[in-house]
């Protein structure tokens, strides 16, 4: 896998996973059993997430998240996701993949052009070039999308993450109906890059079947 950075052509010999889904749709407690996986074989990996991944990362997402800030722009959102995720590259992702880790990311590009391309109306294509500036070109070698439905996700929501909750999660519910189809329509534009996940199993289903999707995948042993 090549990636651009400001110097050039970087050679990275990483896996680059994503994991992607609307609101509730578990892709946290997939992951924390997904990496208990991976300590168990021993796979040198990278655990992260978007927005944040580092200090100045982490900042932009408190940002973007407060709920106090209901009226910032639609592309002032977009802008503060793609600054972060820059960041979050160059300073993580990047270095772990030429140290040839496993990264497992919880959302990447595929989150704002959904949410923000979408869910905002200000465009998939507009959204898409500006995060081919912040990420020059990098894409994941792998995306799990864990489908479900909305409401599915926001009850999980309302029972399990009420000290949680977020600038997003108080969206409305055809916000979520609007982010889910453009979800769909990535992953028919890029069914080799992205695995949907029926998220509507039980959480050990839905672990077993992202899993042996790695193991077939990658053939790393994991």
């Amino acid at each position: 896998m090549k990636a651009v950075n400001k110097n050039g052509v970087l050679k990275v010999n990483g896996l680059f996973v994503t994991f992607e889904g609307t609101d509730g749709s578990g892709k946290t407690s997939v992951i924390n059993q997904i990496e208990e996986k991976l300590k168990a074989a021993g796979i040198d990996y990278l655990r992260t997430r978007e927005p944040g991944g580092n200090r100045i990362s982490e900042q932009i997402r408190n940002i973007i998240l407060d709920v106090r800030f209901t009226e910032m722009d639609e592309r002032t959102e977009a802008l503060l996701y793609a600054a972060a995720r820059r960041q979050h590259l160059v300073e993580t992702v990047l270095p772990a993949l030429a140290a040839g880790k496993l990264v497992l990311c919880d959302r990447f590009v595929d989150s704002s052009l959904v949410y923000q391309g979408a869910g905002r109306k200000i465009g998939i294509a507009e959204v898409a070039e500006m995060n081919k500036f912040a990420t020059a070109g990098l894409e994941p070698d792998l995306t799990f999308y864990l489908e479900i439905e909305p409401e599915l996700g926001l009850k999980r929501i309302k029972k399990n993450r009420q000290n949680e909750i977020n600038r997003l999660d108080k969206e409305q519910l055809d916000f979520y109906h609007t982010v889910a189809n453009a979800y769909q329509q990535l992953a028919q534009k890029y069914p080799k890059r992205i695995v949907k996940i029926d998220a509507s199993q039980p959480l050990a289903d839905v672990v077993a079947d992202t899993y042996a999707v790695l193991q077939q995948k990658f053939n790393r042993g994991v």
